[in-house]
């Protein structure tokens, strides 16, 4: 259905530079004459609405969420009513925009939007948070930066934007929302493949720090929980037995001189068997303290906070590279006895099998390194480890290929769905006969809300939400 989608057969001039050409049945009005701003308040009863940047705005959870309130006077509170279009000020140019579910609260720090009679809301939503049109909000914002322009009222009213007939636009809405929940199912379903390889990665990683290569080798209780029973020919001892720690250097922008400026790694440089070294920052590190504080071909690098014991190994990209103390450098005390790259993969078991987890929830995790120095793992002989790293190096490079091309496959999706989506609401692609066409759809067999969440790393919902209330707002 999509791939039969073609150009509007008659196109005129738009008069917008960004918009180009348009169907010649719509026409161009500012969003003065599509939408009235809505400035209500004591509505103190009504549910709390967040804008997030991949759901739009949704009704507020509260329960068991954990998160501070930011709310100083619900009365000062603006209501939006339900199909009414809300926007942070400060975040339209990022497409913190959305149509509410229902009557709520915003924040004062929000715009609220009603649609005129005839306009279709949710196709103005799709208008207003494609690429081109958030190009546009910096021309009619105000600010000192572009980090913190405002679109005010008075600025979002004038913004131009291209309105087809009422009917067409509600084709538009029809065949865009359908269109969208076919690929967020992909997606999804994209989504859950990557979370059973990576189930799988950890499973054949554990299996093989835990029992080796012999399935039929006598076993040993090691003494630790998450190790369990061990070859019996295999240490279970302490990392300091068998690895130097060494914490980095503590950043201490006093003592810069710019005399000793070397590159540093950083927390979020170091990640699972990876290690960024573009536009790393630096810091002061003398000849006389390279030893301690620089890192060496082959040093393991563990995460201190954060996702505690994230770890990589240094492959020697920069010749010379310091690295910060919320990183562990280890060593091996023997090199002829213990292989760095057994040590990864024991460190990745162990960090998904909660090793670390004290039990202390309500303080952010640190994995001193008293801790980390006293935790114990299993050392099979030099040869042992050797041919796992060999077996586990294999097996996983085709998970990670997996991966990686279920990921791409995500992004392509993304990419896709976002210019249709463009096409569409500019008048490039004609949607009315695919949408007349469509049958009505059964209820979703499990929610696609947070389809976008899944995959995308460490979002949640990028941006978090926006109904905090800034400065100018709380006097």
């Amino acid at each position: 259905m999509i791939a039969d989608l073609k150009p509007y057969p008659a196109m005129k001039d738009s008069g917008v530079p960004w918009l180009g050409k348009v169907p010649s049945i719509w026409s161009i009005a500012r969003n003065g004459r599509l939408f009235t701003q809505r400035n209500e308040t004591g509505f103190a009863h009504l549910p709390i609405l967040e804008v997030s940047l991949k759901t739009g705005v949704r009704v507020r959870n509260l329960d068991g969420s954990g998160r501070k309130q930011m709310m100083f006077d619900r009365d000062k509170y603006k209501r939006a009513r339900k199909d009414d279009l809300a926007y942070n000020m400060m975040r339209m140019w990022q497409g913190a925009i959305g149509m509410a579910p229902t009557d709520g609260l915003v924040s004062p720090a929000y715009v609220v939007a009603r649609p005129l009679r005839g306009g279709e809301p949710k196709f103005f939503l799709y208008l207003f948070r494609t690429d081109a049109y958030m190009g546009e909000v910096d021309k009619f914002s105000h600010g000192i930066v572009k980090d913190r322009n405002r679109l005010y009222w008075e600025g979002f009213k004038q913004m131009p934007s291209p309105v087809p007939p009422p009917d067409e636009q509600s084709a538009i809405v029809r065949f865009l929302d359908y269109a969208d929940r076919r690929i967020r199912r992909y997606i999804l379903a994209k989504q859950k493949l990557i979370k059973l390889l990576e189930e799988q990665k950890q499973a054949i990683i554990h299996r093989a720090v835990t029992r080796g290569l012999d399935p039929n080798v006598r076993l040993k209780p090691s003494g630790v929980d998450w190790l369990g029973n061990v070859p019996d020919h295999w240490e279970v001892v302490a990392l300091r037995h068998r690895y130097s720690q060494c914490l980095g250097k503590m950043l201490d922008s006093k003592r810069i001189t710019g005399n000793h400026s070397l590159p540093y790694l950083r927390n979020t440089d170091v990640q699972w068997d990876r290690i960024n070294i573009k536009d790393l920052p630096t810091m002061d590190i003398p000849q006389t303290e390279y030893d301690r504080y620089n890192v060496q071909k082959g040093d393991l690098l563990v995460c201190e906070g954060g996702e505690i014991a994230r770890c990589a190994i240094w492959s020697g990209e920069l010749a010379v590279c310091g690295f910060q103390k919320a990183l562990h450098r280890l060593r091996p005390r023997n090199a002829g006895r213990d292989v760095p790259r057994f040590m990864y993969y024991a460190l990745r078991a162990a960090a998904k099998g909660n090793a670390f987890n004290d039990g202390h929830l309500s303080t952010i995790a640190h994995l001193t390194g008293d801790k980390l120095r006293a935790h114990r793992f299993p050392f099979p002989p030099m040869t042992e480890q050797e041919s796992l790293v060999s077996l586990l190096d294999s097996a996983l490079k085709q998970v990670d290929q997996a991966v990686f091309t279920a990921a791409r496959e995500i992004a392509l999706l993304r990419e896709y769905r976002t210019r249709l989506i463009a096409d569409v609401v500019i008048g490039k692609l004609d949607v009315r006969a695919a949408a007349a066409r469509l049958t009505d759809e059964g209820d979703e067999p499990e929610p696609l809300d947070d389809a976008e969440a899944l995959a995308e790393g460490n979002e949640e919902t990028e941006g978090a939400d926006f109904d905090a209330v800034p400065e100018e707002a709380e006097a």
